[in-house]
């Protein structure tokens, strides 16, 4: 049976993994692209541009383990599109005709619509349903491989609260936002369900790993 995993999901110092004001001109509020800009920097990035280029280091190990052994995609209606998007029947998310994933992903909803096949392997089902059915949708999907939690931060709360992630990766970014959707509220003594391990890089960034302890 495949496992949950988050991975390359990004924080500033107060917790917000996203800023307030989302649209489709700022996907993440007023947090902008400050949130990301660890990532654009390594080689990992640059490489899915088809560009040799690009950090090596620490950061860069981190964001290869994105992709590895992922056979499915979970978000939020958040991630899929800015506020509204539901109301535009042809929609078909934020990446173009060839999205990152290359996988079934499975955007969570109140406003179900039919799937959406993409260049690529990618296909976008809309599923309104609660996380741990979700994620059952999802693990039958990946075939045996994992599921990817792509967020965003309330999606990855809902599903931490109900012990359904077994890996997750944030990265914690040096920046304060002070408004915005928080990943870590209502959510308490994570160390007694995980083990916790933390990794500062020269970037600045501190890479927090959280694995599920033994059920």
């Amino acid at each position: 049976m495949g496992e949950l995993r988050v991975h390359n999901f990004a924080i500033s110092l107060d917790g917000f993994g996203t800023g307030e004001g989302q649209s489709a001109d700022a996907a993440f509020g007023h947090a902008g692209e400050r949130i990301h800009d660890w990532m654009f920097a390594t080689r990992y990035w640059h490489e899915m541009g088809g560009v040799r280029r690009g950090s090596v280091g620490a950061d860069n190990a981190f964001a290869t383990m994105h992709s590895s052994g992922i056979g499915a995609e979970i978000m939020g209606a958040g991630k899929f599109g800015p506020p509204g998007w539901q109301d535009d029947p042809g929609y078909k998310g934020a990446w173009g005709p060839n999205p990152p994933f290359h996988t079934p992903v499975f955007v969570l909803t109140h406003r179900p619509r039919p799937s959406v096949e993409m260049a690529g392997g990618t296909t976008f089902h809309f599923l309104d349903a609660p996380p741990a059915e979700a994620l059952k949708i999802a693990l039958e999907a990946a075939g045996g491989q994992d599921v990817r939690l792509g967020g965003g931060p309330s999606v990855i709360r809902d599903f931490v609260a109900e012990g359904l992630v077994d890996q997750m990766h944030l990265v914690q970014v040096p920046i304060l936002l002070g408004r915005g959707v928080r990943l870590w509220d209502g959510l308490e003594a994570l160390e007694e369900a995980y083990h916790i391990e933390a990794v500062s890089t020269p970037s600045g960034v501190t890479h927090l790993t959280f694995t599920a302890k033994k059920r």
